[in-house]
């Protein structure tokens, strides 16, 4: 993380920490933890593709699954993602 570009906003109702990458650092964020103690985090993903996938395929076959049922699981897309909503089609 770099310090000066990240940021804290906090109003009566929300607070927004805006978090910016050091150079050389690549690649999506998959996941952040957050809590009031290091020792109580709470682990919550980013929306991606890959997440939205991993997310509905543990709720589809919690245990482990055949092929069979794997291939017929839903293909999922993250279409669009605002602050407001997030688009998935599934086929």
């Amino acid at each position: 993380l770099v310090s000066p570009e990240s940021s804290v906003s906090v109003s009566a109702h929300n607070a927004v920490v805006g978090l910016a990458k050091a150079p050389g650092s690549t690649g999506l964020w998959e996941k952040f933890s957050f809590g009031l103690e290091p020792s109580a985090l709470q682990e919550r993903l980013f929306v991606s593709e890959e997440n939205v996938d991993g997310f509905l395929g543990t709720a589809f076959c919690p245990s482990p699954c055949s092929q069979s049922a794997l291939e017929s699981q839903p293909l999922i897309e993250v279409l669009d993602v605002t602050e407001d909503r997030i688009q998935i089609r599934l086929e």
